[in-house]
């Protein structure tokens, strides 16, 4: 058990309230904006427009709201941690990096999608 879920649990046991939600429940809010103008500005890879990258991170956030609270707290931090490093945030590789840990292999539908990932091909 993680201490966000401790401290909720506490919470909730002092305030009498069992519908508190921990905050590692949702998923976090990257700046996503700001890395898909520096990976365009950048041009780090084939040229690709900020609507497309946008949309990709758009679409890799909604994947993850489904299966982020039922994924482990070990995962969902590993993973929030990598897809942050480096300042380009990106739920394009929050959302791969929870795909490739053996909670989620059943889970979530693979889709290509690329925003401002570091891992390009």
């Amino acid at each position: 058990m993680n201490i966000t879920t401790l401290f909720s649990i506490v919470v909730a046991g002092q305030l009498g309230n069992p519908l508190v939600i921990p905050v590692g429940d949702q998923v976090p809010k990257l700046n996503v904006e700001a890395s898909c103008k520096t990976v365009i500005a950048e041009n780090l890879t084939e040229q690709q427009s900020y609507d497309h990258c946008m949309s990709d991170e758009n679409e890799a956030q909604k994947q993850l709201a489904s299966s982020w609270s039922s994924s482990p707290g070990p995962v969902r931090d590993q993973c929030e941690k990598e897809a942050t490093a480096g300042g380009y945030d990106s739920y394009v590789d929050l959302l791969t990096c929870m795909q490739m840990s053996n909670w989620s292999n059943t889970q979530s539908p693979k889709v290509a999608l690329r925003g401002a990932s570091k891992k390009r091909n």
